[in-house]
């Protein structure tokens, strides 16, 4: 993004969230039903949850208004008798820059609560009734919305023209202007999320379920029912306006009714240059849980005749990612208008007597007008971002390799 000289600058630079969100590292689940007598119930019921809410919003209602005029014209000369009339005026410079950087959110949570699930019924004696239950839930919401209403409304006038020299007697009439330069940058950054869930490494620990070495005519099972979801919700709503309105004039210049020598009107250049550079509405998230256990072990082994054994394993895994981005949501459109004009001309030399060497001259500078206007914008990515090519979203201060600790430190300057 453009290195701005900063003689004029009105910047926001607010509503920013980040949040580390580190699961502790769970201890394993050690659950056993061992060595009871004939004839007994057991029973073991286990009910793990884990459940993470992330909401992260940033609501912005921001409006820069910027009116600069920058003059050096206006001159009279009006109603003089005598020598040479000179009308030769300063440079206009007028620069004005705006940036906004504004709204972001990061979220990094760890998705897993870890650990390994070791479920034992082993060494009752015959005729008991032993059921082990067990039930792990890991939810994860995460919610990142930004809401902003941006507009720059930006007026500028640089003048060297607009000088009269009339109803002089006397020797020659010279109107010189210097330059009218103007500069306008508007730079608007705003809305990004960013989120990761879990990792490559993360590991969902291991599970292992046995019904082993129980008497005769024993009733055994064990239940275990193991969940795991994550859903994650980015939405960026923008509603931006850019009005530009710039003159740059060095002409509409005057030399009538004089009596006298030469007439001359010499303008500088009228330059204009305005950037628009709109880099807007950016969702990446990259989920990768293995939550639901990467190693099972279910067994059922030397129990006695007549003896029920059963195990039931219920295992779920939901993911649901939501990416939106709107821009304009109020009105349906984000609008940069621009509205330009370089004038050298308008130029007049009118009704003038003399003995002159020449005839009466007009030279006019160059009218040079650029205007350049980029947007970039509502771009969702999902999964694996190592290779991604983010956009240079330098006013955020993202570091996109995600280092977390560096992202802090940029943040917080």
């Amino acid at each position: 993004m453009t290195n701005f000289k900063r003689q004029l600058i009105t910047a926001a630079a607010v509503g920013s969230m980040l949040l580390n969100l580190a699961l502790p590292a769970a201890a394993g689940t050690t659950i056993t039903i061992s060595g009871n007598g004939s004839d007994s119930e057991n029973e073991a019921e286990v009910k793990l949850e884990h459940e993470t809410n992330v909401t992260q919003e940033n609501n912005l209602d921001l409006e820069n208004e910027v009116e600069v005029e920058s003059n050096t014209g206006n001159n009279e000369a009006e109603g003089n008798v005598g020598g040479d009339i000179t009308i030769d005026t300063g440079d206009a410079k007028a620069t004005v820059n705006v940036s906004n950087t504004v709204n972001s959110n990061v979220a990094s949570v760890d998705c897993c609560p870890g650990g390994d699930v070791d479920v034992e019924i082993s060494g009752n004696g015959s005729d008991s009734e032993n059921e082990i239950e067990l039930e792990r839930e890991n939810e994860i919401e995460i919610n990142q919305v930004n809401y902003a209403d941006i507009d720059n409304d930006v007026e500028v006038e640089a003048d060297t023209g607009n000088n009269e020299a009339e109803d002089n007697v006397g020797g020659k009439i010279e109107i010189k202007t210097g330059k009218a330069d103007t500069s306008v940058t508007l730079s608007t950054t705003a809305n990004a999320n960013w989120a990761t869930v879990g990792s490559a490494s993360t590991n969902g620990g291991s599970l292992s379920a046995i019904i082993s070495g129980n008497g005769s005519d024993s009733e055994n099972e064990i239940d275990l029912e193991l969940e795991d979801e994550v859903e994650l919700d980015q939405e960026n709503n923008l509603d931006l306006e850019n009005e530009v309105e710039v003159e740059s004039n060095t002409g509409d210049n005057e030399a009538e009714d004089n009596v006298g020598g030469d007439i001359l009107i010499d303008t500088g250049d009228a330059l204009t240059d305005v950037t628009i550079d709109n880099l807007v509405n950016f969702n990446a998230a990259d989920v990768d849980c293995g939550c639901l256990l990467d190693d099972i072990l279910a067994k059922i082994f030397e129990n006695g005749e007549d003896s029920e054994n059963e195990i039931e394993l219920d295992l779920e895994g939901e993911t649901e990612v939501d990416q939106n981005n709107f821009c304009g949501w109020d009105d349906g459109d984000c609008d940069n208008e621009v509205e330009v004009e370089s004038e050298t001309g308008d130029n007049e030399v009118e009704d003038n007597v003399g003995a002159t060497d020449g005839d009466p001259t007009i030279e006019t500078g160059n009218a040079d007008t650029e205007v350049e206007v980029n947007n970039s914008g509502n771009s969702n990515v999902f999964g694996d971002l190592g290779d991604l090519d983010w956009p240079d979203f330098s006013g955020f201060h993202f570091s996109f390799t995600f280092d977390l600790q560096d992202l802090l430190d940029l943040l917080n300057g």
